[in-house]
Protein backbone atom coordinates (compact mmCIF):
# COMPACT_ATOMS: atom_id res chain seq x y z
CA UNK A 1 0.00 0.00 0.00
CA UNK A 2 1.69 3.49 -0.92
CA UNK A 3 0.56 6.77 -0.97
CA UNK A 4 -0.58 6.92 -4.69
CA UNK A 5 -2.91 3.63 -4.89
CA UNK A 6 -4.81 5.55 -1.09
CA UNK A 7 -5.70 8.21 -3.58
CA UNK A 8 -6.83 6.85 -6.31
CA UNK A 9 -8.76 4.37 -3.75
CA UNK A 10 -10.19 7.70 -1.82
CA UNK A 11 -11.10 9.73 -5.40
CA UNK A 12 -12.79 6.12 -6.73
CA UNK A 13 -14.87 6.14 -3.49
CA UNK A 14 -15.99 9.53 -3.85
CA UNK A 15 -16.76 9.63 -7.40
CA UNK A 16 -18.23 6.06 -7.33
CA UNK A 17 -16.82 5.78 -10.85
CA UNK A 18 -13.27 4.78 -11.99
CA UNK A 19 -14.22 6.75 -15.46
CA UNK A 20 -14.95 9.47 -13.37
CA UNK A 21 -12.18 9.41 -10.54
CA UNK A 22 -9.98 9.09 -13.78
CA UNK A 23 -10.47 12.65 -15.62
CA UNK A 24 -10.45 14.30 -12.20
CA UNK A 25 -6.83 12.74 -11.68
CA UNK A 26 -6.12 13.47 -15.75
CA UNK A 27 -5.26 9.72 -16.07
CA UNK A 28 -5.98 7.04 -17.71
CA UNK A 29 -8.92 5.02 -16.28
CA UNK A 30 -6.92 1.67 -16.80
CA UNK A 31 -4.20 2.63 -15.18
CA UNK A 32 -6.90 3.52 -11.96
CA UNK A 33 -8.42 0.16 -12.02
CA UNK A 34 -4.74 -1.51 -12.35
CA UNK A 35 -4.33 0.52 -9.32
CA UNK A 36 -6.99 -0.58 -7.07
CA UNK A 37 -7.15 -3.70 -8.10
CA UNK A 38 -3.14 -4.43 -6.74
CA UNK A 39 -4.42 -2.71 -3.97
CA UNK A 40 -7.25 -5.21 -3.27
CA UNK A 41 -4.65 -8.17 -4.49
CA UNK A 42 -2.21 -7.01 -1.31
CA UNK A 43 -4.98 -6.50 1.28
CA UNK A 44 -6.26 -9.74 0.26
CA UNK A 45 -10.20 -8.22 0.25
CA UNK A 46 -12.57 -6.62 -2.03
CA UNK A 47 -13.04 -3.24 -1.36
CA UNK A 48 -16.09 -2.18 -4.27
CA UNK A 49 -18.99 -4.11 -5.14
CA UNK A 50 -18.57 -3.63 -9.44
CA UNK A 51 -21.90 -3.12 -10.70
CA UNK A 52 -22.87 -2.75 -14.02
CA UNK A 53 -23.13 1.19 -13.68
CA UNK A 54 -21.86 2.30 -10.43
CA UNK A 55 -20.04 1.12 -7.59
CA UNK A 56 -20.02 1.43 -4.37
CA UNK A 57 -17.52 0.55 -1.47
CA UNK A 58 -17.89 -2.98 0.71
CA UNK A 59 -17.14 -3.09 4.70
CA UNK A 60 -13.71 -3.20 4.00
CA UNK A 61 -13.76 -0.53 1.33
CA UNK A 62 -15.47 1.82 4.56
CA UNK A 63 -13.00 0.89 6.80
CA UNK A 64 -10.06 1.47 4.84
CA UNK A 65 -11.74 4.66 3.45
CA UNK A 66 -11.31 5.88 7.20
CA UNK A 67 -7.84 5.55 7.15
CA UNK A 68 -7.24 6.79 3.98
CA UNK A 69 -8.69 10.25 4.42
CA UNK A 70 -6.93 10.79 7.79
CA UNK A 71 -3.72 9.23 6.22
CA UNK A 72 -3.80 11.82 3.07
CA UNK A 73 -5.29 14.66 5.21
CA UNK A 74 -2.19 14.41 7.81
CA UNK A 75 0.14 13.86 4.34
CA UNK A 76 -1.11 16.99 3.18
CA UNK A 77 -0.81 19.17 6.33
CA UNK A 78 2.70 17.88 6.55
CA UNK A 79 3.52 19.06 2.89
CA UNK A 80 2.43 22.43 3.57
CA UNK A 81 3.98 22.58 6.76
CA UNK A 82 7.37 22.15 5.28
CA UNK A 83 6.92 24.55 2.12
CA UNK A 84 5.65 27.18 4.45
CA UNK A 85 8.94 26.83 6.66
CA UNK A 86 10.72 26.59 3.66
CA UNK A 87 8.81 30.27 2.65
CA UNK A 88 9.43 30.98 6.42
CA UNK A 89 5.63 31.68 7.23
CA UNK A 90 6.86 29.59 10.65
CA UNK A 91 9.64 28.61 12.25
CA UNK A 92 11.15 28.90 15.66
CA UNK A 93 15.05 30.24 16.36
CA UNK A 94 16.54 29.52 19.58
CA UNK A 95 19.66 31.98 20.21
CA UNK A 96 21.92 32.40 23.06
CA UNK A 97 23.65 35.77 23.88
CA UNK A 98 25.71 37.17 26.67
CA UNK A 99 23.81 39.58 28.75
CA UNK A 100 25.74 42.35 28.28
CA UNK A 101 25.13 41.59 23.93
CA UNK A 102 21.51 41.08 24.78
CA UNK A 103 20.71 44.27 26.67
CA UNK A 104 22.41 46.80 24.54
CA UNK A 105 23.50 45.18 20.92
CA UNK A 106 20.64 42.98 20.33
CA UNK A 107 17.02 44.46 20.82
CA UNK A 108 17.05 46.39 17.62
CA UNK A 109 18.49 43.31 15.65
CA UNK A 110 15.93 41.38 17.30
CA UNK A 111 12.82 43.47 16.89
CA UNK A 112 14.09 44.60 13.03
CA UNK A 113 13.46 40.50 12.20
CA UNK A 114 10.86 39.93 14.33
CA UNK A 115 9.57 42.98 12.07
CA UNK A 116 10.60 41.06 8.55
CA UNK A 117 9.70 37.65 9.70
CA UNK A 118 6.59 38.13 11.87
CA UNK A 119 5.79 34.66 11.42
CA UNK A 120 8.75 33.23 12.95
CA UNK A 121 9.59 32.80 17.11
CA UNK A 122 12.69 34.00 18.74
CA UNK A 123 13.72 32.46 21.61
CA UNK A 124 16.38 33.98 23.43
CA UNK A 125 18.92 32.73 26.19
CA UNK A 126 21.32 34.48 28.59
CA UNK A 127 24.73 32.58 29.45
CA UNK A 128 28.26 32.55 29.23
CA UNK A 129 30.21 31.81 25.86
CA UNK A 130 31.35 28.45 27.44
CA UNK A 131 27.46 27.29 28.52
CA UNK A 132 26.43 28.58 25.20
CA UNK A 133 29.10 26.78 23.35
CA UNK A 134 27.81 23.70 25.10
CA UNK A 135 23.58 24.32 24.74
CA UNK A 136 24.46 24.60 20.24
CA UNK A 137 26.34 20.97 20.73
CA UNK A 138 23.77 19.59 23.40
CA UNK A 139 20.90 20.90 20.65
CA UNK A 140 19.38 22.65 22.95
CA UNK A 141 20.19 26.27 21.09
CA UNK A 142 19.94 26.57 17.41
CA UNK A 143 23.32 29.03 17.46
CA UNK A 144 24.52 31.75 20.04
CA UNK A 145 26.89 34.45 19.93
CA UNK A 146 30.10 33.79 20.72
CA UNK A 147 33.39 35.45 20.85
CA UNK A 148 35.78 33.37 17.57
CA UNK A 149 38.86 33.36 19.66
CA UNK A 150 37.12 30.73 22.07
CA UNK A 151 34.81 28.63 19.79
CA UNK A 152 35.52 24.84 19.70
CA UNK A 153 36.07 23.25 16.66
CA UNK A 154 32.03 21.41 16.56
CA UNK A 155 30.91 24.90 16.00
CA UNK A 156 30.78 26.88 12.35
CA UNK A 157 31.09 30.67 12.88
CA UNK A 158 30.20 33.81 11.35
CA UNK A 159 32.15 36.89 12.58
CA UNK A 160 29.28 39.88 12.35
CA UNK A 161 30.97 42.55 14.87
CA UNK A 162 34.80 43.76 15.86
CA UNK A 163 34.78 46.03 18.99
CA UNK A 164 37.46 47.07 20.96
CA UNK A 165 37.18 46.27 24.76
CA UNK A 166 37.31 48.86 26.83
CA UNK A 167 38.09 49.45 30.36
CA UNK A 168 35.84 51.12 32.45
CA UNK A 169 36.45 53.51 35.77
CA UNK A 170 34.26 56.11 37.23
CA UNK A 171 35.00 59.30 35.92
CA UNK A 172 37.26 60.59 38.91
CA UNK A 173 39.42 57.57 38.95
CA UNK A 174 43.22 58.34 38.93
CA UNK A 175 43.37 56.23 35.22
CA UNK A 176 40.23 58.79 33.51
CA UNK A 177 42.70 61.61 32.63
CA UNK A 178 44.64 58.99 30.13
CA UNK A 179 44.18 58.29 27.00
CA UNK A 180 44.76 54.25 27.35
CA UNK A 181 45.68 51.91 30.02
CA UNK A 182 48.49 49.58 30.00
CA UNK A 183 47.94 46.30 31.00
CA UNK A 184 49.99 46.70 34.44
CA UNK A 185 47.91 49.44 35.36
CA UNK A 186 44.77 47.60 34.86
CA UNK A 187 46.18 44.65 37.11
CA UNK A 188 47.30 46.64 39.60
CA UNK A 189 43.29 47.77 40.45
CA UNK A 190 40.50 45.84 42.19
CA UNK A 191 38.74 44.67 39.19
CA UNK A 192 34.94 44.40 38.99
CA UNK A 193 34.10 41.24 36.27
CA UNK A 194 32.32 38.96 35.13
CA UNK A 195 32.02 35.19 36.32
CA UNK A 196 34.26 32.55 34.12
CA UNK A 197 32.36 31.36 31.38
CA UNK A 198 31.51 34.96 29.99
CA UNK A 199 34.20 36.30 27.12
CA UNK A 200 35.57 39.69 28.82
CA UNK A 201 36.10 37.44 31.75
CA UNK A 202 38.07 34.54 29.71
CA UNK A 203 39.71 37.25 27.88
CA UNK A 204 40.90 39.02 31.36
CA UNK A 205 42.17 35.70 32.40
CA UNK A 206 43.85 35.23 29.21
CA UNK A 207 46.00 38.49 29.66
CA UNK A 208 46.36 37.34 33.20
CA UNK A 209 48.00 34.62 32.24
CA UNK A 210 50.29 35.75 29.38
CA UNK A 211 51.79 38.61 31.17
CA UNK A 212 52.16 36.58 34.62
CA UNK A 213 49.51 39.03 36.51
CA UNK A 214 47.18 37.75 39.51
CA UNK A 215 44.07 39.76 38.71
CA UNK A 216 42.33 41.24 42.11
CA UNK A 217 38.72 40.25 41.86
CA UNK A 218 37.10 42.08 44.43
CA UNK A 219 33.20 42.01 42.86
CA UNK A 220 32.01 39.40 40.29
CA UNK A 221 28.93 39.41 39.04
CA UNK A 222 27.09 38.55 35.14
CA UNK A 223 24.67 41.90 35.75
CA UNK A 224 25.84 44.85 33.93
CA UNK A 225 23.97 47.50 35.59
CA UNK A 226 25.33 46.39 38.95
CA UNK A 227 28.94 46.21 37.35
CA UNK A 228 28.13 49.70 36.19
CA UNK A 229 27.02 51.15 39.39
CA UNK A 230 29.72 49.32 41.15
CA UNK A 231 32.44 51.40 39.14
CA UNK A 232 30.61 54.24 38.93
CA UNK A 233 30.93 54.57 43.06
CA UNK A 234 34.82 53.59 42.88
CA UNK A 235 35.48 50.13 44.04
CA UNK A 236 36.91 49.18 41.15
CA UNK A 237 36.87 49.05 37.52
CA UNK A 238 35.99 47.00 34.37
CA UNK A 239 35.82 46.29 30.84
CA UNK A 240 32.91 46.50 28.63
CA UNK A 241 32.18 47.18 25.17
CA UNK A 242 30.86 50.58 24.20
CA UNK A 243 27.69 50.43 23.48
CA UNK A 244 27.62 49.30 27.14
CA UNK A 245 28.60 52.86 28.16
CA UNK A 246 27.59 55.06 25.31
CA UNK A 247 25.36 57.47 27.34
CA UNK A 248 26.96 57.25 30.80
CA UNK A 249 28.44 60.53 31.77
CA UNK A 250 29.82 59.09 35.34
CA UNK A 251 31.89 56.88 33.33
CA UNK A 252 35.27 56.92 31.37
CA UNK A 253 35.93 54.03 28.79
CA UNK A 254 39.81 53.71 27.46
CA UNK A 255 41.28 51.70 25.83
CA UNK A 256 44.27 49.31 26.35
CA UNK A 257 47.44 50.56 25.22
CA UNK A 258 48.60 47.30 23.23
CA UNK A 259 44.66 47.38 22.16
CA UNK A 260 42.32 44.00 22.54
CA UNK A 261 39.70 43.53 19.90
CA UNK A 262 37.18 40.95 19.98
CA UNK A 263 35.34 39.51 16.87
CA UNK A 264 31.99 38.45 17.86
CA UNK A 265 30.50 35.83 16.25
CA UNK A 266 27.49 33.78 15.45
CA UNK A 267 28.14 30.03 16.06
CA UNK A 268 26.06 26.72 15.36
CA UNK A 269 26.65 23.22 15.93
CA UNK A 270 28.27 22.03 12.05
CA UNK A 271 27.13 18.46 12.24
CA UNK A 272 23.33 19.31 12.89
CA UNK A 273 21.04 20.80 10.46
CA UNK A 274 20.29 24.52 10.25
CA UNK A 275 16.86 25.32 9.93
CA UNK A 276 15.59 27.82 6.93
CA UNK A 277 14.43 30.11 9.61
CA UNK A 278 18.07 29.75 11.53
CA UNK A 279 19.57 30.71 8.07
CA UNK A 280 17.83 33.55 7.72
CA UNK A 281 18.61 34.53 10.98
CA UNK A 282 21.82 34.55 10.29
CA UNK A 283 21.78 35.91 6.80
CA UNK A 284 19.54 38.84 8.42
CA UNK A 285 22.22 39.56 11.24
CA UNK A 286 25.03 39.66 9.09
CA UNK A 287 23.43 42.08 6.73
CA UNK A 288 21.91 44.41 9.59
CA UNK A 289 25.74 45.12 10.55
CA UNK A 290 26.95 45.51 7.15
CA UNK A 291 24.71 47.93 6.23
CA UNK A 292 25.15 50.01 9.19
CA UNK A 293 28.03 51.92 10.39
CA UNK A 294 26.85 51.72 14.26
CA UNK A 295 23.56 50.42 16.38
CA UNK A 296 21.69 52.64 17.84
CA UNK A 297 20.22 51.41 21.25
CA UNK A 298 16.78 51.54 21.53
Amino acid sequence: MDTKQLRYFQRVAHCQSFSRAAEQLHIAQPAISMSIRKLEESLDLTLFHRGDRHIRLTDEGERLLVHANTILSNLASAELEMRELKGLKQGKVRIGISSMLGSYYFPPILLAFKRRYPNLDLEVIEGGTWNLQKMIEAGQLDMGVVVSEFVTPSLETAVFLREPMLVTMSKHHTLAQQTSVTYDEFFKEELVMFKQGYFHRNVVDRLANQIGAKPHIGFETNLVPLIKSVVKQGYGISTLLGMAVADEADLVSLPFAEPIWLDLAIAWNKDRYLSQANRAFIDFLLDFFNSQTSIQPL
